[in-house]
């Protein structure tokens, strides 16, 4: 058997070139479809023509067309060509240019992050995000993301809050009917409260003017999500901000409660220890969606 150096074998340039010109009957189409000037292009077929001693194209009144050997050629091409393209290895995979980490409480993730992610994704493609969830009010400290959510700022200033928005109690109309009629907040007495160390009755307690105790019966839940849904299944009364609430609110699961208000214990930040442009714009997109969010749960929740 001959070896290669025994033939005078085209450059694949030049056969693409060849294939992609007589596929779309344009050279310059062809070039661009290639990313190619007109006269680049023109150069490999003429280089391949010379190789072979063959003429492959020929033009009849403006069109571009296969001579008799530019057909037979092309049929044996591009069996060859499928060929070198169906190996898995010459396939050209998506390459994301950058991969980011955001760490989150998971009912922040849930509730906030999760229904607009696909946003992000879609105009971000060039970006591998991944999210991954942190214990509440605490940070994780691990240094292995690009940014973090944290629920441990009680002190933050407005403009660094991600949910700027206060606490609203709230219920399930099932709950609610049970201790029917009410006058609220007089009547809080009458209801059973919801219990966490996340959010205390206290302060909400102290705004509406009534000298109850912090409840100390029922399971403490260390979870807001778990808290949310022990609400809709009508258990108790919750305090909660509008914006974690708002899909339950939506859809008439839990109903607001009186117009008092009170500030939240803690505040969620953003922390980005090393900003990179991405991280930058993921951070902007973020602060938006939690804008949207603050507003969609004051919609149900004021009068």
């Amino acid at each position: 058997m001959k070896g290669f150096n025994d033939y005078r074998l085209p450059s694949l340039d030049a056969l693409l070139a060849f294939d992609t010109a007589a596929r779309l009957k344009s050279f310059e189409q062809a070039a661009q479809a290639l990313s190619l000037t007109c006269s680049a292009l023109r150069k490999r077929i003429t280089g391949l023509e010379q190789l072979l001693g063959l003429s492959l194209f020929e033009r009849q009144g403006g069109s571009l067309l296969l001579t008799a050997h530019g057909a037979a050629y092309l049929e044996q091409v591009t069996p060859l060509l499928q060929q070198l393209v169906a190996i898995p290895q010459h396939r050209r995979t998506v390459q994301r240019q950058q991969r980011l980490t955001l760490c989150s409480p998971p009912t922040f993730a849930r509730q906030v992050l999760i229904p607009r992610l696909c946003e992000h994704s879609q105009a971000h493609p060039e970006i591998d995000l991944q999210i991954q969830l942190s214990a509440p009010m605490a940070r994780t400290g691990s240094g292995q993301w690009d940014l973090e959510i944290c629920g441990d700022s009680p002190d933050a200033p407005p403009a660094q809050r991600l949910l700027d928005e206060r606490l609203v109690p709230m219920a399930a109309p099932a709950l609610l009917a049970r201790f029917a009629p009410l006058q609220l907040p007089r009547d809080f007495a009458r209801l059973p409260l919801l219990r966490s160390p996340l959010e205390p009755w206290q302060p909400w307690l102290q705004a509406a003017g009534l000298a109850m105790p912090e409840p100390d019966q029922g399971p403490a839940l260390l979870d807001l999500g778990m808290l949310l849904e022990a609400a809709a299944s009508a258990q108790g009364v919750i305090l909660a901000r509008p914006s974690l609430a708002r899909n339950w609110l939506a859809h008439g699961q839990l109903l607001a409660l009186g117009e008092v208000r009170s500030m939240p214990s803690f505040h969620y930040t953003l922390h980005m220890p090393s900003p990179s442009a991405a991280a930058l714009e993921l951070a902007r997109w973020l602060h938006q969606v939690c804008r949207d969010a603050v507003l969609q749960g004051n919609a149900h929740t004021l009068p």
